[in-house]
Order: C-alpha cells, then sequence, then structure tokens
C-alpha cells in the first residue's frame, strides 16, 4: 500500500556561507517561506533573492510546484535594510489580549467602541454624542479641560455640561460595555429643562429632537473649552476654531423703488455652527437643499421707502471649518397635531462633499487650486497602485508558464513585450569600427517605481505650495473644500416627538503603530471602508453601503444631521495628514 508524502520537509537554506535547517509545507507559498527566512536572517522578504530550481520564488507561488526533497540545499541572497542589524528582541513585554485590563483593551486599535444605555427615551442623545466622539481634536482638548472652581462661577461642578462630556468620553474609552450617561443627561437637563420634559402618553420623559441636544451642547463647549496651538497664542474657542464658519451676506431690498431711491445693499459677516439643507418639493439632493439655505426672504423696513418691504438675503461661505456639520430640516411644526411632523422625502448625499461652489469669489480663488491639485495627485495614486498591482499579476502568470501551469497566454505575454518596448532606454556605444552603435536596455521595475515616486513627490509639493499663506496658518480651516463623511445621526419615524435615533461613525483610518502614519494600500482602504453602527447599547460593523440607504424616502432611518471632516492633504513625504 502507497504511502502518503510528508506533508512537512526539511531542507538546508544557505546564507552567506551559514547554513540553515528550515521545515517546508508544501502547501504553503513562497512568502511564507521568505517570512520564515526573515526571522531566521533579518533579512526582509523584499530584499531575499531565492536560487531555486524550478523557477524563481515569487510570494505568490506555491512551494510545491518546486518539487523540493528532504535535505536539499537552497542559496539566499541579500542582505538586511538599515544598518543590518538582525532582528532586535522586543523591548518591552508582549501583553496578549486576555491579559490586557479592561481599558487597555478598549483603546486597542479596532476594538469595539462602548455604546450608551438608553435611559428612556434618550436615543437622541445616545446618536448625539457617539458621533460629536468622532472628533478626535474635540476629545483630546477636553482632555485637557480644567473648569473654574464653583466660586468663580457659582456654577455646581456636575452642573458643568463640558466637564460631564470630558468625564463621560474618558469612561468610555475605558471599556467595550455599554456605559450609562447619567451624570452628563442630569447635567444637560439641569442646563436646559426642555429635556426634562414628561411624556404626554406615559411614563417616563419625553422623546427629543437630536438637532436640537447638538446645538446646545456645542453652544455649551463653544463658551467653556479654549485652547491654544501655542504657548505665545491668545486662547481661543475650540468649536470656533474646529467647527465654525462664516457667511459673508447680502441684503437687499425686492422692490425697485427702494434701489431707485438709493437704497444699497448692506453687506456682513456672520458665523455659523451648521448649513441647513432646506427640503422642498424640488430637492433631490443635498446640494438643491443647501443651495435653498443660502438665500432666504425676509420682511423688514425700508426707511427709503418708509414702509415694510420684502428683502432677500443670499449668503456665501467665506471660512469653512475643519468639522462641518450639515442638518437636513426634515422637521416642521403642523398645526392641526400640535407636532413636529417629518418630511419624508428621499435627499441623497456624497460621501466626499465638494463645498467649493458655495464659498465668495476670495475663498473660491484660495480653494480652487488646491483641490484640483488633490485630484490629480489622487489619480496620480491610483495609477500607480494599479500598474503596480497589474504587472505583479501579469508577472505572476508569467512564472506559472515557466513552471509549465496554467499561465498567461501569448496574447499576454506579447502585450508584456511591448509594454517594455515603450518603457526602454536607449543608449549609444562605439562599436569597434568607430561608428556609433545603438543598443537598448530596459528599465527595471524599481526604476519604473522610483521615477513614478519621484514624479509623485514633486506633485505633492506643487500642491502644498498652492495653499494660501493665511489658509495654511488657519489650523481648523478647510484649505481644499473637500470632506469626508464622517458621521451620522439618523431617525426612524414620522415625528421628531416619537420613533427612535441611531448613528453612523466611520471607523478610524487604520494607523501603522511604527511610524504613527495612516496605512496606505488596499488593505487600508478595505478597512477604510467600515462603520460603526451604534443602535443605544448595540454596536456593530456595518460596510459603507449601508449608509446609502440613510436618504430617506419614508418611515425607516434617514440622515437628520451629517458630519464632514476635511480631507487630509497628502504630504510630501507621501503620507496624509
Amino acid at each position: 500500500m502507497p504511502t502518503n508524502p510528508p506533508r512537512v520537509l526539511a531542507v538546508v537554506v544557505k546564507h552567506q556561507g551559514k547554513p540553515y535547517n528550515v521545515e517546508v509545507d508544501p502547501e504553503s507559498t513562497g512568502e511564507v517561506f521568505k517570512f520564515q527566512l526573515y526571522s531566521l536572517t533579518g533579512v526582509e522578504p523584499e530584499r531575499q533573492k531565492i536560487l531555486i530550481k524550478g523557477g524563481q520564488l515569487k510570494d505568490e507561488a506555491p512551494m510545491s510546484k518546486f518539487g523540493l526533497k528532504p535535505g536539499q540545499s537552497i542559496m539566499m541572497l541579500g542582505t538586511p535594510g538599515g544598518d543590518g542589524a538582525e532582528i532586535a528582541r522586543p523591548k518591552e513585554k508582549i501583553k496578549f489580549v486576555e491579559d490586557m485590563t479592561e481599558a487597555e483593551a478598549a483603546q486597542q486599535e479596532g476594538a469595539t467602541p462602548a455604546g450608551l444605555t438608553n435611559l428612556g427615551n434618550t436615543c437622541y442623545l445616545n446618536s448625539t454624542l457617539q458621533t460629536l466622539r468622532a472628533i478626535p481634536e474635540l476629545q483630546n482638548a477636553l482632555v485637557k479641560y480644567e473648569p473654574p472652581s464653583a466660586s468663580a462661577t457659582g456654577t455646581m461642578p456636575q452642573l458643568d455640561l463640558t466637564r460631564q462630556l470630558r468625564d463621560l468620553y474618558k469612561n468610555m474609552s475605558e471599556t467595550q460595555d455599554a456605559f450609562m450617561p447619567v451624570a452628563f443627561l442630569s447635567a444637560l437637563r439641569g442646563a436646559f429643562p426642555q429635556f426634562a420634559e414628561r411624556s404626554r402618553t406615559g411614563q417616563g420623559f419625553a422623546q427629543q429632537d437630536a438637532e436640537e441636544a447638538w446645538s446646545q451642547i456645542v453652544s455649551q463647549v463653544r463658551q467653556k473649552l479654549r485652547i491654544k496651538s501655542a504657548p505665545e497664542e491668545t486662547e481661543a474657542s475650540f468649536i470656533d476654531r474646529y467647527m465654525s464658519g462664516e457667511f459673508t451676506s447680502t441684503l437687499e431690498c425686492d422692490e425697485p423703488a427702494a434701489k431707485e431711491g438709493g437704497e444699497q445693499p448692506v453687506t456682513s459677516k456672520e458665523p455659523f455652527l451648521k448649513l441647513n439643507c432646506h427640503i422642498d418639493s424640488t430637492t433631490n439632493h443635498l446640494r438643491d437643499g443647501i443651495l435653498n439655505g443660502l438665500k432666504e426672504q425676509l420682511e423688514k423696513r425700508s426707511e427709503v421707502l418708509g414702509r415694510d418691504a420684502i428683502y432677500t438675503k443670499t449668503s456665501k461661505i467665506s471660512r469653512l471649518p475643519k468639522y462641518l456639520t450639515v442638518h437636513f430640516v426634515r422637521f416642521f411644526w403642523k398645526r392641526e397635531t400640535q407636532k413636529k411632523a417629518k418630511i419624508m422625502r428621499k435627499v441623497t448625499f456624497p460621501h466626499e462633499l465638494d463645498i467649493v461652489e458655495f464659498c465668495d469669489d476670495n475663498l473660491k480663488k484660495q480653494l480652487i487650486p488646491v483641490r484640483d491639485k488633490v485630484r490629480e495627485v489622487r489619480k496620480d495614486e491610483e495609477d500607480f497602485e494599479r500598474a503596480r498591482k497589474r504587472r505583479k499579476r501579469s508577472q505572476g502568470l508569467a512564472n506559472d508558464d515557466v513552471a509549465g501551469g496554467h499561465g498567461a497566454s501569448a496574447k499576454d505575454a506579447a502585450k508584456q513585450e511591448e509594454k517594455k518596448k515603450d518603457e526602454k532606454k536607449t543608449t549609444t556605444a562605439a562599436a569597434a569600427d568607430g561608428d556609433v552603435e545603438m543598443t537598448e536596455t530596459y528599465k527595471t521595475d524599481a526604476e519604473i517605481d522610483a521615477e513614478r515616486e519621484a514624479a509623485l513627490l514633486v506633485a505633492k509639493k506643487e500642491l502644498h505650495a498652492l495653499i494660501d499663506p493665511d489658509l495654511a496658518k488657519d489650523d481648523g480651516a478647510n484649505q481644499s473644500g473637500l470632506y469626508e463623511l464622517r458621521g451620522v445621526v439618523t431617525h426612524q419615524g414620522a415625528s421628531a416627538d416619537s420613533g427612535h435615533y441611531t448613528a453612523y461613525v466611520k471607523k478610524a483610518a487604520p494607523v501603522d503603530a511604527k511610524t504613527g502614519k495612516r496605512k496606505e494600500g488596499a488593505a487600508a482602504a478595505e478597512e477604510d471602508n467600515k462603520w460603526w453602527w451604534f443602535n443605544d447599547d448595540k454596536v456593530s460593523e456595518v460596510t459603507a453601503d449601508k449608509i446609502e440607504a440613510l436618504a430617506g424616502g419614508g418611515e425607516s432611518h434617514s440622515a437628520l444631521i451629517l458630519l464632514y471632516k476635511a480631507i487630509p492633504l497628502p504630504t510630501a513625504e507621501g503620507h496624509l495628514e
């Protein structure tokens, strides 16, 4: 009876004259084998060259295709990168998740964040708090917040809403279980008695509007939380720096008689904490609703006409904050029912928002060159990544052909050859008879990548040179006019006095533990597509397609508040800010 071949076999790998005994699983890949050698020699996988009978070792190639035999000798070339040191033993003892405290486990990258317990119709508050928590700068500033003494303000510490927000977020960061926001809710009701209103239909407290809770919390934090970027700077409100924009508005009488009488339009500047998306029968997209919100009519007295007249107020944005809040004005007062009714109309919104068209001319001049250059750099980066993947895939197919497997067709090989011809370098050399002879050499993949990376670096430097100096100094402003969606507060139901609120928050971009920079590449892009869904104490992970369903169109969950963040600009070092 025949015996099955051994699953694992031992081979000898020689590197710089030193033999290493390595056990190989034929069902594993070249990448696994390289990492085995990395652990023995300290030579990184990408710097290894493996001389093995049957073809060049590629990461994706199965080890079974080389027909390795026990005791077979394999040669490895390559030296470690950096200073050539061997793999260093970790300075800190590795701690496994099961050995971590609850707080340590909660702070690990990818850990499920804490939910909030519903304390009786408080989903409006829970969804608001979870979405505001998506602003890391806010959490960092709150950590440093020291409330003034009770004797100085006359306010008891437990009623300081900003202090309670600080403590709440700290407690939430140290657990993955649902947290009960009792102290914060008490402070909110103490500051704004409307949130202590009792239900008219039964026992307990009444449901409230999440947008009203959002606005009141932000207004309190605006007054109390002050920051400064440098010791020599004067303190500024956190909200004013990171979440407040500015309108430049023009108020003009609609009646020609006023203009003929010499009445001039009045221009003014005013801050705003949110953009309103007004919804009517023609509103289909967020853009339509924002335009509706930037023009309004009002009645006021005209001194020239000597009576009340209709005026039109037209607003343009003259400063864009790093974090932009957009409010869908879905609720209106319905006299028949004496309740806030809901506009059910479907209104779509983008994951990436270009807000430039709503800005005044001066800000447009600053933003448009940067915005266009960002898009150019992004396209170049995407093209570069696609080319690398395509080349790697083609090389894998070609290697399979060499090994006699199912590989690329003759047509694929011809395409590769044609591509190489396009990328060739032409040089001249002197022939024996003195004539100049043309010879052709081909760029290596590494040379092609180096040229493209150099071109990208130049483009990124050009991008940063385009940023207006005054805008560059304003670290709380958007410098490109482009935003990415980071959070959504949703409402389910037909009235603000009933129904249910939840929140969707985009997962933080994965960060490289060594460099502290955002990870890039396909894996990072896939992870960047994930969202947390906060349904009171229940927290689950969902994909971005769930966000598309929040446009409304019925009593199902529809977006009420959108939180956008200025897109990070590519830095000259190739990482995102």
